[in-house]
């Protein structure tokens, strides 16, 4: 990526107050200190183009951090909830002459399987989404997860958990579904590479969604995640 500076005063005060003791922390910013970063000027430079829902910001070993959640807003439904067709991630991290843009996430809305309906709206599972150093090595590990919600909410929608380690990305995919055969879940097969810690954080993190309500996995999910199986269905 092009490396981008920011003169603002606040900005490099901001960075320097949080970054003093090299410490894992993380945090959620304020809309105020939100608005007060990521100003107009600072949003059109690195093309944030639709509205913050969030922005997290961490530090470790390697420096600090800020995630930067975003989500178009685009319809109102029958129950005025705003439905969302694009979500955009973006991470920086802070250098000394001001932030330097590593990496970002890009989806939309698309079709939903066998259909030519579209899925209704695509949005960042920020309850599920935690920043923290999981396998002790002084870096933080972001694992970031949005999903989607079709003709029957999010039990026909999308789910997508991102586990950024050491600088690369890992996914795990899932298709919920109202049928058995509609659902299946595929698995990076560089995720079981991953250190062990990490791989039980994110089936944790899918044991919740069940408990929740927010996913099923396909019968006997975490024997095919055992046997590192990439792809597993109902079948």
């Amino acid at each position: 990526m092009n490396r981008k500076t920011l003169t603002l005063l606040f900005f490099f005060s901001t960075a320097v107050s949080f970054g003093q003791n090299r410490v894992l922390s993380s945090e959620i910013l304020s809309h105020q200190e939100t608005r007060k970063v990521f100003t107009d000027l600072v949003n059109k430079q690195f093309d944030i183009n639709y509205p913050i829902r969030r922005v997290y910001r961490y530090l470790d070993r390697s420096g600090q951090f800020f995630i930067v959640l975003t989500e178009s807003n685009d319809l109102k439904n029958g129950r005025k909830d705003t439905l969302h067709h694009h979500i955009k991630a973006h991470n920086f991290h802070m250098e000394k002459n001001g932030l330097l843009k590593k990496w970002e996430i890009v989806d939309a809305i698309t079709k939903q399987p066998g259909t030519d309906e579209m899925e209704n709206s695509i949005w960042f599972w920020t309850k599920y989404t935690d920043f923290k150093d999981i396998d002790n090595d002084g870096l933080i590990d972001p694992v970031i997860i949005y999903g989607t919600s079709g003709m029957n909410h999010i039990d026909d929608g999308r789910i997508k958990i991102l586990i950024y380690y050491k600088g690369k990305k890992f996914a795990v995919r899932h298709q919920n579904g109202t049928l058995d055969f509609e659902r299946n879940t595929r698995v990076d097969k560089a995720f079981y590479t991953l250190p062990v810690k990490i791989q039980e954080h994110v089936k944790l993190i899918m044991k919740k969604m069940i408990d929740e309500g927010n996913a099923i996995f396909p019968y006997g999910w975490q024997k095919a995640m055992k046997a590192h199986k990439i792809f597993f269905d109902e079948n």
